[in-house]
């Protein structure tokens, strides 16, 4: 038999033992980062029977997982625990490990640096662990969303580095997270998957893995159209953001509604999908992902104008709150300095209690760099941690009436819904409402209110 025969059915004898464990639930999956796309995937794993082995460096959360203490909302805390306790999920910070599994699913951050430029080292960094760990017969999956070309141009050279050839030896693939925080409709499982592998086998063995565990898998033809479509859902969602605060910033102007426009526009059965305006954008996808295309597209000589017009205009918002700001304390005859603002929830959206991004962060420094007295309240988030480019920490305050009262103003940042907004205007000087979470309030309390 010829050396190329025997490298063949070497490759379909790998292939087909790992679909075999694949199917029978006797592969264990390494899971890297244990954070918001990591642990919820971890736990999705475990309860359909793989045994999973989660890898974090942050020795604390390690600790957490392995005594079934949950910190991520989307899990369920019994579930967490009754897997911990039946040995079905181990944490770690020991990436030696890594040869211990046969599934590796790269669960880490892709934030951008100071300049908007991708930061990708946290993936250059694990794949530098998989590749001294990593067996002939193992599946690597990115799901980190990163800029088109990453999984074939960063991880793939690594990897194969080590002698192993990608579809025969090892397989290689990419499926972007499609998390949504605090989304009680759709969830990991019933969110369709997008997968796209370097080779025609890896595609396969990847496909195989996640239909374990979620309903519906989507093939595609690379993992360069599996890490575009991501990038390309999170920038249609930036740049239609985008539109609705610029029609925002206009009917500011005009003296219109725009939460009245939007609302009538949104009766149309066709053409038209709504956004709402708001105070910025927030979270771990649209304020960072259009920006890894963006840095991506510079390579072919390409501008893409309407994402960087959309970063733009979704960060003009913010300055466009702090204006809104002013123009009522004007009114009230008092300045910006000095003034006590209270600001009503730090999450990027309501009933979560993740801030990554979120504007509410960007309105406070501005707030706090015109020598205003800024308090916060958010139950979700009792504490604010400098992180660059901030440099201020602050604890939620009780939301008394006495601090309500005491408020020049009260900037609704976030729409929580466990707060009772009718009685915060009630009790309030002056609101400024930036997710029109007081439509619905007595008409009578309607003139304590400024929209944006």
């Amino acid at each position: 038999m010829s050396k190329q025969n025997n490298t063949d059915q070497q490759s379909m004898e790998y292939k087909e033992l790992l679909k075999k464990k694949l199917m029978n639930k006797d592969a264990a999956v390494g899971v890297i980062g244990l954070g918001y796309v990591g642990l919820p995937l971890a736990v999705e794993k475990a309860k359909v029977g793989f045994q999973v082995i989660g890898f974090d460096r942050n020795v604390s959360r390690v600790a957490q997982v392995n005594h079934g203490e949950n910190y991520i909302k989307d899990v369920k805390n019994d579930e967490l625990k009754e897997l911990v306790a039946k040995k079905k999920i181990i944490a770690t910070a020991d990436f030696s490990k890594i040869a211990e599994v046969d599934v590796i699913v790269i669960c880490v951050p892709t934030p951008l640096t100071i300049t908007r430029d991708p930061d990708i080292s946290y993936i250059v960094n694990v794949t530098k662990e998989i590749a001294k760990y990593i067996k002939p017969g193992k599946l690597v999956t990115l799901e980190s969303t990163t800029y088109p070309g990453t999984t074939s141009e960063v991880i793939l050279p690594k990897l194969e580095a080590t002698g192993l050839k990608v579809g025969q030896d090892f397989f290689l693939a990419f499926s972007p997270e499609r998390v949504d925080p605090g989304n009680l409709r759709y969830t990991t499982k019933n969110t369709s998957k997008v997968v796209g592998g370097i080779t025609p086998a890896c595609l396969s063995i990847a496909q195989n893995f996640y239909e374990q565990t979620i309903l519906n898998i989507v093939p595609v033809s690379s993992t360069a159209v599996a890490e575009m479509t991501k990038v390309f859902e999170n920038t249609y969602r930036a740049v239609n953001i985008a539109l609705v605060n610029e029609m925002m910033l206009l009917c500011d102007r005009m003296g219109i509604d725009i939460w009245e426009v939007v609302d009538a526009a949104g009766t149309k059965p066709f053409g038209i999908q709504t956004f709402y305006p708001g105070p910025g954008v927030g979270g771990h996808c649209i304020p960072i992902d259009p920006f890894y295309l963006t840095w991506k597209a510079r390579e072919y000589d390409f501008h893409t104008r309407f994402i960087e017009l959309a970063g733009e205009v979704n960060i003009q918002a913010s300055y466009h709150v702090i204006h809104k700001v002013n123009r009522v304390l004007s009114s009230h005859k008092k300045s910006f300095s000095g003034a006590n603002i209270l600001v009503l929830g730090v999450a990027y959206k309501n009933d979560i209690d993740d801030c990554r991004e979120s504007p509410a962060l960007k309105i406070i420094d501005l707030m706090l760099k015109e020598n205003a007295q800024v308090t916060y309240h958010d139950a979700f988030v009792p504490e604010i941690k400098s992180h660059a480019p901030y440099t201020y920490n602050m604890k939620s305050i009780d939301l008394t009436d006495e601090a309500i009262a005491n408020a020049d103003c009260i900037v609704i940042t976030t729409k929580h819904s466990e707060i009772d907004y009718e009685h915060i205007v009630e009790h309030a000087q002056a609101v400024v409402d930036t997710r029109n979470a007081c439509k619905n309030i007595n008409a009578q309390l309607k003139y304590k209110i400024t929209k944006i």
